[in-house]
Parts: structure tokens; sequence; C-alpha cells
């Protein structure tokens, strides 16, 4: 069964992937979550592309150094990237709500809002527990806040992913690519520009669902990932083996 590592959102952790990990813990399927610099346990950390890309190799590493990566939104570009530079560790690419390249009018849009926010009292974190509560299922709400929220890391992310060029990177990925995105996701713009870069990918849109996908339709989601999954590892199966 190909292991699967599991790459999270900008501010959240890697507690926001336990309905899926539990779900392919049923299935017999291997998994890590990681926390990326700057979040989760490593909250405190400088965030870098680097370093994020270093952790998902780290994660992949861990679970026997060839895996299926799977990230959201942040995670996804993280995950975009990795495939990029370590092509020998990726089985297949699942990379969820990052269909929007990130141009340097949305990052200092994005920049001016987040900076704003973080003059506020409590540097958001009152706002920032609202619209959680708002737009996510219970069960969904407390796992995603189970690893507290990165309120402190924007400048960095935001900073960073300047440098970022998802689409170049996608052209440099050989494995399967699934782009998931769900029905109302902001970030699904330029989703078939994503898909022409993919020598060998699929598009997946998700019925009734948000930006935060895995979140906001954990079952949907879970599925197209189980199909994902299967069929890597039935692909891995069917490979003849080293001529003895």
């Amino acid at each position: 069964m190909t292991p699967v590592v599991f790459v999270h959102g900008l501010r959240t952790s890697r507690t926001m992937w336990r309905f899926q990990q539990e779900a392919l813990g049923r299935y017999g399927c291997p998994t890590v979550a990681i926390d990326l610099p700057g979040h989760g346990e490593r909250r405190g950390e400088r965030f870098t592309l680097d370093g994020a890309v270093q952790a998902v190799a780290d994660g992949v590493r861990s679970v026997g150094g060839r895996a299926a990566v799977v990230g959201l939104s942040l995670g996804g570009y993280v995950a975009i990237r990795h495939a990029a530079r370590h092509p020998e560790q990726v089985a297949g690419l699942v990379a969820a709500s990052c269909c929007t390249r990130p141009l340097r009018l949305l990052l200092d849009g994005w920049t001016v809002l987040a900076r704003g926010i973080a003059r506020l009292p409590d540097a958001g974190a009152a706002l920032n527990q609202r619209s959680v509560d708002a737009v996510l299922p219970a069960q969904a709400a407390i796992d995603v806040a189970a690893g507290g929220f990165a309120l402190d890391v924007m400048d960095d992310v935001l900073g960073a992913m300047r440098s970022a060029d998802p689409v170049a990177d996608l052209r440099r990925v050989r494995a399967p690519v699934w782009l998931v995105n769900g029905r109302y996701d902001h970030f699904r713009g330029e989703e078939r520009r994503f898909l022409a870069a993919c020598s060998d990918g699929r598009l997946v849109i998700v019925p009734r669902a948000t930006h935060l996908v895995s979140l906001s339709a954990p079952v949907g989601f879970t599925r197209v990932l189980l199909g994902a999954v299967d069929e890597l590892s039935r692909s891995a199966a069917a490979r003849p083996g080293p001529h003895r």
C-alpha cells in the first residue's frame, strides 16, 4: 500500500488531517501528517519555502522514502514544489485548493489585510475562530483547532510565496497528479492552466465544498484520496520487479 504524507494549510497544523488519517488507517494505508515551519508544534520557527519542502522530504523519509503527498492550500503549493525538487520521493501528488498562481498583486492585497488583522488587540484570534466556526462542520472545527493557529506566520509565508511558481513546478512533475478543488473554492480560477502543466494530471471537483475542501467535505475528499491511493498501489504492484 502506498504511504501518504499530509501537508496542512496556512495557519493550521497536522491535526486538520485527522479524518483522512483515520479513514486511510482503516484501509490499511500508512500515513503521517507533518507540521510546516511556523505551524503546530513548530510555531515560533521562521517559515521559508525551502524549509517547508525539507519538512515534506523528512516526512516522506519517515514512511519509507516514497509516498503519495497530499497538500491543501499552502500545503498544496509546498507539495508541488517538493514534487518538482524530489521526484524520487513522490509516487503521486494530490494538490488541493491551490489552482491560482501567487501573483504579486494578490500577495500584496493579502499582506495589507493580514497586517491590519495582526494589529488587532488579540492579533486576530477571535476573528479567526469565528471564521472557523462559521464555515466548518463541528468536528472539523475541533480537529483544525486542536494543533493551534499560527497567527504570526503570515508575513513569512506571503513573502516566501513571492518566489513560488507552481505552474513551472508542475511541468517538472512526472508522477500522477490529482488537482482537487471544492466547487465553491475561490482558488480554482486557473485550474485549467494548472492541469495543462501536468504530464499526467486529473482535475477533480468536489460538490458543495469550499476552499477548505478536506474539512468542509471530508467524506467526498476522502473518497477522492482513497481512489488515488488505490490507483497508485495497483500501479506499483503491476510493475515488474528487478531481474534476478
